[in-house]
């Protein structure tokens, strides 16, 4: 009998990769549409739910993440489902190095504080819930990715763009493998803990790397350039993106990677995609017109 998952966001990178990933496996796919229902009501028969909901632009976290929160575990708690959630490193603060399941979670922004209790949120709740920790999401559709909205923003005229020094190591998802990671770690909900926190260490890489990375790949000379961060300051009043992305600055500034041992435990025979691959997925179609844009997805039909 197939499993069913209920997917939240489904027009996300988060979402639509995680449905993808799932029919791929043999799933039952259910969308959630926000304007459409109850999702108490969406959830009923659901095996798990994928929370890709995240409000755009950071726009008025301290409220809206909480109230998802209280919508999803309301959700869970009806059908019994499985909770997965796509995690992130804004929970630790400014700790340089490799960071895992047991990094200390000493957040420092507003941004990061609202993660870790959203995250005590689910551990108090009583549903089962894996966090699928990840850094930088890499999506080959762009999707409001970290590439197609700062590094590769200016691809086309032959820049890359660093936030910070381009020698510095940051780390990164590539969506479709979060996705397939995703599916692995629900197949096998029943040997794990009510609360699972788990890194996912896709790969980490400089935007030193992604400039020789392209340069060899397209023939062309790659030039480095930095992100105008005197331009959010300026904006900052006025525009409520440039005033959070200025709260995250630190953490293009910090070296970073996200730990494997509990990832490579539970998954033994999970095959990430290649990193040249990863690192050119962000390159648009005219400039690498051979990247899957959907690689391996079937069609995704909502019930």
């Amino acid at each position: 009998m197939k499993q069913t998952v209920l997917i939240l966001g489904a027009s996300g990178k988060i979402g639509s990769r995680a449905a993808d990933a799932f029919w791929n496996a043999g799933w039952q796919v259910r969308l959630y549409d926000r304007k459409a229902g109850d999702m108490v009501d969406a959830a009923k028969g659901a095996d798990v739910i994928v929370n890709g909901l995240n409000p755009p632009a950071y726009h008025d976290w301290e409220r809206t993440i909480p109230e998802i929160t209280a919508q999803v575990i309301a959700a869970a708690k009806a059908s019994g489902a499985t909770v997965i959630i796509p995690g992130n490193v804004y929970n630790f603060g400014d700790q340089p190095g490799v960071l895992d399941e047991n990094t200390p979670q000493l957040a420092q922004t507003k941004k990061g504080r609202v993660r870790v209790e959203m995250e005590q949120s689910y551990r108090a709740a009583g549903v089962q819930t894996i966090v699928l920790r990840a850094g930088n999401f890499i999506d080959p559709a762009g999707n409001g990715d970290i590439m197609s909205m700062l590094m590769m923003r200016e691809i086309k005229k032959g820049k890359i763009t660093a936030a910070a020094d381009p020698k510095t190591m940051q780390a990164y998802a590539y969506v479709p493998d979060w996705g397939r990671a995703a599916v692995a770690l629900a197949e096998k909900k029943s040997e794990l803990a009510m609360f699972e926190d788990v890194p996912f260490p896709g790969h980490a890489f400089t935007a030193s790397d992604l400039q020789v990375c392209v340069s060899n790949h397209t023939g062309r000379e790659i030039k480095l350039s930095r992100f105008p961060w005197w331009l959010m300051t300026i904006l900052s009043p006025f525009w409520e993106l440039a005033r959070e992305m200025r709260e995250m600055r630190y953490l293009y500034e910090m070296p970073h990677q996200i730990g494997s041992e509990k990832f490579d435990r539970l998954l033994p025979d999970f095959t990430p995609t290649d990193l040249e691959d990863v690192m050119l997925a962000g390159l648009p179609a005219d400039i690498n017109p051979n990247k899957a844009v959907r690689p391996g997805s079937q069609p995704i039909i909502a019930n």
